[in-house]
């Protein structure tokens, strides 16, 4: 099939199948997954999928297809969008880099959505606070009595007067 792998002079296609199963590997090796593991997040992703059909996806001649509903699995289970899945590689990242990399995303969206929980809470203290006014010194007891930290309790309590982490 063309872009899977080219032989000379042939351009390889921007998407195809190939690309998705190099893809499905590079992104189980980094993620340090057995072919057994993926097996198992593609089933509870709703698509059924045993150790096998992995490795002929990876490894197979001729290599096993892929249909549209284990592509979407796939996407879902890597948190990839379906078009990145169907990117090439990109060279010159080796599976320590791309590691790395996926360390500090899932890092990145964790602390994002951690910074969005913090700000919700603090908004609702501060609304709770105006409607409660007499309560606001006791709050700010409690942040400290929970936090232990004085600089920390006094940073959650000026965002809470801000009415706002953000």
């Amino acid at each position: 099939m063309a872009g899977d792998r080219p032989e000379s002079g042939e351009v390889p296609l921007l998407y195809s199948e190939g690309n998705v199963a190099a893809r499905v590997a590079l992104e189980r090796e980094v993620r340090g997954w057995s072919t057994t593991e993926l097996a198992e997040r593609v089933t509870r992703a709703g698509i059924k999928m045993n150790q096998t059909a992995v490795w002929r996806i990876e490894n197979g001649t001729p290599r096993r297809r892929i249909n549209l509903d284990e592509a979407l699995a796939f996407s879902r289970v890597f948190e990839l969008p379906l078009e990145e899945l169907m990117s090439p590689p990109l060279e010159g990242l080796d599976i320590a880099s791309r590691r790395l990399v996926q360390e500090a995303v899932e890092a990145f969206y964790e602390t994002r959505d951690t910074r969005d929980r913090l700000h919700h809470a603090v908004v609702a203290i501060a609304d709770h606070i105006k409607a409660h006014p007499d309560s606001s010194r006791a709050i700010h007891e409690q942040c400290l009595r929970l936090m232990g930290d004085e600089r920390d309790a006094r940073t959650l309590s000026n965002d809470i007067a801000d009415g706002g982490h953000y």
